[in-house]
């Protein structure tokens, strides 16, 4: 993970963006044939879910889109960043049977162009002349030929029973969404959920491709984050389409392989306050709550950095620390080039979004990350308590 410490906070944030899009745009690729078509019969969820997951897929795809991203207000610093992923855009989708795709949002900000096949994941940001660059994880299924089968009806209506004890669900809600008919679900947290509200999706009720996936803020009736299909059409996709490469003077950024397996022995995580304390190398605080949330976890991973968790769920938080780089003068962190605010005589960097909130600070040695889906206020509180 030393890798995004050195990367820009745009470069960081872009990528994230990047695995939004690309996570619901990859999955895309059967689709449905009909135009216009009335909104679908009822369906038990478990039966809609195991229909979209049994459906034959297509060749290929061809779609525009719409990418909606008000993580960061307008009139912050990471809202007039110059780049469609971070302000939102149109743009359009192709993909192919065989697992390769390419995504283009196109506005005033900035084009971003996201290609992918089965080994490598690529981002271009016409804003900053850059491509990033990343080896994707390897799989087994599906080699030799075989195809996985979808899991049976039973096992889906046992995997929404264990769902339920902590999500709400929604029913399958008949839809339709650029004019295929579709079904709807959302999911929200029962208990322990921070700031999020819900997480949606729809998907086309004939081919089960995925429509419109979003992140909804809590109390927000509009979503946080969503990719979502305006308009569809299905069948061979040229490899022009999707086998395009960035200018060649582009600035590349190599974010080398995706983390594997260790194959050898693994040396036993050092977990519990005390032992981390004693092999961390620098002081560790990890106090034993932080605003009213117990410590749950502590353990010293990679040698030298010490992961504190707080509370339970998506409504915990994580406090890192680590030993501070002197040489980086204390801008080395990934939220270096973030607005400040002040703790107790402290300057912290601060990420605030309508889904959670990170702070970055460094003292006495010791430089820190504390982030969870709190508000600020809150942050900024347990931030103060790390003594």
């Amino acid at each position: 993970m030393s890798f995004l410490r050195r990367l820009s906070t745009r470069g960081l944030l872009l990528l994230a963006a990047a695995a939004v899009v690309v996570a619901a745009g990859g999955a895309a690729i059967a689709v449905a044939a009909s135009r216009g078509a009335a909104k679908p019969q009822p369906k038990p969820l478990a039966q809609a879910l195991h229909d979209a997951l049994a459906a034959q897929p297509v060749q290929g795809i061809t779609a525009r889109i719409r990418f909606t991203n008000s993580l960061f207000p307008s009139g912050s610093i990471l809202g007039q960043v110059g780049s469609a992923l971070m302000s939102g855009a149109s743009g359009r989708l192709w993909a192919t049977a065989d697992g390769r795709g390419r995504l283009e949002l196109q506005s005033d900000a900035g084009d971003v162009q996201v290609v992918w096949n089965g080994t490598e994941l690529s981002v271009y940001d016409a804003s900053s002349n850059t491509v990033y660059r990343a080896q994707l994880p390897q799989h087994d299924a599906g080699k030799g030929g075989t195809t996985q089968a979808p899991p049976a009806l039973a096992q889906i209506d046992a995997f929404l029973r264990k769902l339920g004890d902590s999500w709400a669900i929604s029913g399958a809600r008949p839809t339709d969404v650029a004019g295929q008919p579709a079904y709807s679900v959302s999911v929200s947290p029962k208990h322990d959920g921070g700031l999020l509200g819900s997480l949606r999706l729809a998907w086309d009720a004939v081919h089960g491709t995925p429509l419109r996936i979003g992140i909804y803020a809590q109390g927000s009736s509009t979503p946080v984050l969503e990719l979502a299909v305006t308009d569809i059409s299905y069948g061979a996709v040229a490899p022009s389409d999707v086998d395009v490469a960035p200018p060649a003077g582009a600035k590349v950024v190599d974010l080398g392989s995706a983390p594997t397996a260790p194959s050898g022995p693994s040396t036993p995580a050092v977990t519990g306050i005390d032992a981390v304390r004693a092999a961390a190398g620098f002081p560790v605080v990890a106090p034993d709550s932080l605003v009213g949330l117990p410590r749950k976890d502590v353990r010293l991973v990679g040698g030298g950095t010490v992961l504190a968790f707080y509370g339970q769920g998506l409504g915990g938080l994580v406090l890192v620390e680590r030993k501070a780089d002197a040489a980086a003068g204390g801008a080395a962190g990934p939220l270096s080039s973030l607005p400040t605010v002040a703790l107790d005589g402290l300057t912290a960097h601060e990420l605030a979004t309508p889904l959670g909130t990170a702070l970055e600070w460094q003292s006495g040695g010791t430089a820190y990350v504390l982030a969870g889906s709190l508000p600020p206020a809150a942050a900024e509180a347990a931030a103060r308590a790390v003594r």
